[in-house]
C-alpha cells in the first residue's frame, strides 16, 4: 500500500515538472524572438515615456513629485538613487524579462519591460 501511495506522488510530481518545463520552454521562445523595451509611466497624468533597452543610458525624470532616476544599461533598466523616502523602487533591481516592473509609489511612476513596437 505504501510502496503504490508513493508511486502515485512521484508519478503526479513527474507531471507536474514536465508542465511546468513546457510551459517555461513556451514563454522563453516566445519572449526570445521578440524585442523589448522599458516603459516608464508616471504623474498624475500617467504620462508614458519608452526608453530601450539597446543603448545604454540615464534618464532624469520629473514626475510631478520627484526626479526619478532610471539606468539602462546592458539590456536592463532599474531605479537608482531615488529621493524617495523610503527607496523601495532601487531594491526591485535590474529588469530584463517582459512584463517585470517596478514601482516607486512616493514619486507615481512605474517602470516595466513590455515588447518593443
Amino acid at each position: 500500500m505504501k510502496h503504490k501511495k508513493l508511486l502515485t506522488n512521484l508519478l503526479f510530481a513527474a507531471v507536474v515538472l514536465a508542465i511546468a518545463a513546457v510551459l517555461l520552454l513556451v514563454r522563453s521562445a516566445h519572449s526570445s524572438g521578440s524585442k523589448l523595451r522599458a516603459e516608464l509611466i508616471y504623474g498624475d497624468n500617467n504620462t508614458t515615456m519608452n526608453l530601450p533597452l539597446d543603448k545604454n543610458d540615464t534618464y532624469d525624470v520629473d514626475t510631478g513629485y520627484y526626479t526619478v532616476h532610471i539606468e539602462v544599461k546592458d539590456g536592463a533598466a532599474r531605479f537608482v538613487d531615488s529621493p524617495c523616502p523610503d527607496h523601495i523602487c532601487e531594491s526591485f533591481g535590474w529588469l530584463s524579462n517582459e512584463d517585470q516592473t517596478a514601482t516607486c509609489l512616493p514619486a507615481r511612476a512605474v517602470l516595466t519591460i513590455v515588447p518593443a513596437d
